[in-house]
């Protein structure tokens, strides 16, 4: 990540923006300090914030755009609520309790960006980076449920047509009905973020590279 034309390498960006922001107040936040963080590291590339591009027949936002070489990225901050003092801030995160929602969301995030590599028709990648202080996303479920085929564990292997199990409710599905189907598969492979004290002080990040 030396030059403008170097390829992402996603995993020292959160590296070295963990030893600074081991954690952060709101998704917003995270994406502003991804953003500052990979302008300083990847010299002479614009970064662009909420950028518009055409999916599906509309209009959709894209979390970040590095103009040079043209890398998508699509970034969630899912949280247990949790509150410390730190760094003279007091950080106080919302708990985000629909997991099914977080995991569908997350997987279609992965879906645009796949149709954004591929318009582009060339070889640079896209990533969708998942943080989270809930082990919930990260911890292997054996108990059957309706958001089943979206589950994002560790060594889960994404593929093919991903759809809702059985009958879940209307409130469950609203605006996420349709089944997502991803192009290629996807090993999922969870890394440490960051540790602070207490119950849910633990941050995990999952970072797909979407070629």
């Amino acid at each position: 990540l030396t030059g403008s034309m170097a390829e992402l390498d996603i995993h020292r960006v959160m590296a070295e923006l963990a030893e600074r922001r081991p954690i952060f107040h709101s998704e917003a936040d995270f994406r502003f300090a991804l953003a500052w963080r990979i302008a300083e590291m990847k010299a002479g590339c614009g970064v662009r914030l909420e950028k518009p591009f055409r999916h599906d027949g509309g209009m959709k936002s894209l979390d970040l755009w590095l103009t040079t070489p043209g890398t998508p990225i699509e970034l969630k901050y899912r949280t247990r609520s949790f509150r410390i003092p730190h760094d003279g801030e007091e950080f106080a995160l919302k708990e985000h309790s629909a997991h099914d929602h977080g995991r569908y969301d997350f997987i279609a995030d992965i879906v645009r960006i796949e149709h954004l590599v591929s318009r582009n028709g060339d070889s640079t990648p896209g990533f969708a980076v998942f943080l989270t202080n809930d082990p919930a996303y990260w911890t292997p479920k054996s108990a059957p449920a309706n958001d089943e085929a979206f589950r994002l564990h560790e060594g889960r292997r994404l593929e093919d047509r991903m759809a809702w199990r059985g009958h879940p409710s209307k409130g469950t599905t609203k605006g996420r009905e349709s089944a997502l189907c991803l192009r290629n598969p996807y090993d999922l492979r969870w890394k440490r973020y960051s540790v602070l004290p207490g119950k849910y002080g633990e941050f995990g990040y999952l970072a797909v590279k979407v070629e």
